[in-house]
């Protein structure tokens, strides 16, 4: 194959004519269409990957009644209208985490599938702010979380890094206050993100948190540009001074934001199915991640929240061949895009380019 090692190579305009939608499911049968290829998740919630079954589980082991009688009532409500009402179902799945062994199973649990899906190095996201608001001490979720991602190359080959993101619609107060715990504990952090809903929660709202991440070194992200504008992008960048942004759709409605993220190479990680599930775009036929391919964009591929929006990262390129004609080659661009786009060493990225290079891509 074409080395993509050393940077994007040039968009491959021969690709397939738009195919329809896969169904949404979420059992990974999707993703025997595509090659499996090394990939970097770079946006992957943990609370989002409690399959119904977990939580059943989880809610037993603790003693708990769930407010659903059976596996079929639980999932009838995974039809969201908006962003606001899958999180509202999010929080309150989160109930069945209590103890440091319900955090590692879960984790266990998405490396486990992540690995079968391609992942070879993951950078994994956690609300601590909406575990402590119900009553689950700091310590319970970072150390459930950190011990499974400890030895998570010896047990999955998957090489992680943990991020706490902090949530936008609560004050900056709250997560400095927070921050600071997780500092003083020496929580194995290696960066800070922005998550939750986004509409009228910009950015800048949040410029002393990251001011003070970056001063301790960590490395920096942000939700922007979902359902919010491109001038949320723009915010994260220049006011946060963010190294890559979460989502990133609405870039498209600002040719010059384009020309700027095409520039700097600036990481966008686009979550296709959250998408279509969340009503941020109407089907995956009109996603605009051929188009951002096509401007040059260090666009990458990834689940988001895969037990509630349909699949997991295979799903997520099984789904787009379906449904755009994505190619061999430009899934092994969004492969390379994610490795180059990681946090991780240059040592582990260089194994990784080298895992995709020597694989035999089709130059459609």
């Amino acid at each position: 194959m074409e080395s993509l090692a050393a940077g994007i190579p040039e968009h491959d305009e021969t690709a397939p004519d738009h195919g329809e939608d896969l169904p949404l499911d979420s059992d990974g049968m999707a993703g025997v269409l595509f090659e499996l290829l090394p990939i970097a998740e770079l946006h992957l919630h943990i609370e989002g990957t409690l399959q119904p079954e977990l939580i059943f589980a989880l809610a037993a082991r603790n003693g708990m009644d769930l407010p659903y009688t059976d596996l079929d009532e639980l999932r009838a409500l995974y039809q969201f209208t908006d962003l606001q009402s899958f999180l509202d179902l999010y929080y309150a799945n989160m109930a069945v985490l209590q103890t440091e062994e319900d955090f590692a199973d879960m984790t266990r649990a998405y490396l486990e599938r992540a690995a079968a899906a391609g992942v070879r190095h993951a950078e994994i996201m956690f609300d601590p702010q909406a575990h402590l608001s119900r009553g689950v001490a700091l310590e319970t979720c970072v150390n459930g979380v950190a011990s499974v991602l400890a030895t998570s190359m010896e047990d999955f080959g998957v090489s992680t890094m943990l991020i706490a993101a902090f949530l936008r619609d609560l004050s900056e107060e709250s997560a400095l206050e927070v921050f600071d715990n997780l500092m003083a504990m020496n929580a194995p952090l290696g960066a800070i993100g922005l998550d939750s809903a986004e509409v009228g929660n910009p950015p800048a709202k949040f410029e002393r948190l990251f001011a003070k991440a970056r001063d301790a070194g960590l490395r920096l992200t942000a939700h922007a540009g979902e359902e919010g504008p491109a001038a949320y992008i723009i915010e994260a960048l220049d006011i946060l001074g963010v190294e890559r942004i979460d989502h990133g759709i609405r870039c498209m409605d600002d040719p010059d934001l384009v020309e700027r993220l095409v520039d700097e190479r600036i990481p966008l990680t686009v979550c296709p199915l959250s998408n279509v599930r969340l009503r941020a775009v109407d089907t995956l036929a009109d996603h605009p991640l051929p188009a951002m391919l096509a401007a040059g964009l260090n666009v990458s591929v990834h689940s988001d929240d895969p037990a509630y929006f349909g699949g997991y990262v295979d799903d997520n390129f099984a789904h787009l061949r379906a449904a755009v004609g994505l190619s061999e080659f430009d899934a092994a661009r969004l492969a390379a895009n994610s490795i180059h786009s990681s946090f991780a060493s240059e040592e582990r990225k260089a194994e990784l380019l080298a895992e995709l290079n020597g694989r035999e891509i089709q130059h459609q």
